[in-house]
């Protein structure tokens, strides 16, 4: 059972998720509703995911050993490579996770126990949500919170 989440762990999932964003993409397009039923939600959070991803893989030396600097780095990618709502939103999560992890006590701990996650994974939903104006119940928020 895992006990700390590492850097290398925050890299693994990214690339996880970047992997099952791609195989699900097209479902994820057909349930696409809100705000705009345009069918591009899946395709926006892989468009996200991957430049979040690439911006953690080309991130300097302390996203390579601390969880906090590595979710920062996927923060910075996932927001300057947002697309649509969806994509803005995932970088709202992944930077209020990255704020909860690089404020003490937990900065600078390299690793992140369980209960540093809840608080990051809580921080994020709540960032998340705040970057919308009008947050809609049953939407990517919804299932966040």
């Amino acid at each position: 059972m895992l006990r700390v989440l590492d850097a290398a762990h925050v890299r693994r999932w990214a690339v996880a998720c970047v992997q099952s964003l791609d195989a699900h993409r097209e479902a994820i397009d057909r349930i696409n509703v809100f705000p705009v039923p345009d069918s591009d939600t899946g395709s926006n959070l892989l468009h996200t995911m991957r430049a979040a991803l690439d911006a953690l893989l080309r991130a300097p030396a302390p996203a390579r050993t601390d969880a906090g600097a590595a979710l920062t780095a996927l923060a910075r990618g996932a927001l300057t490579g947002a697309r649509g709502n969806s994509g803005v939103i995932a970088s709202q999560l992944l930077r209020g996770m990255a704020d909860a992890l690089t404020t003490p006590p937990v900065a600078g701990a390299g690793t992140v126990t369980g209960d540093a996650l809840r608080v990051a994974l809580a921080g994020g939903a709540e960032r998340a949500g705040a970057a919308l104006a009008e947050p809609v119940a049953g939407t990517m928020v919804s299932v966040l919170a």
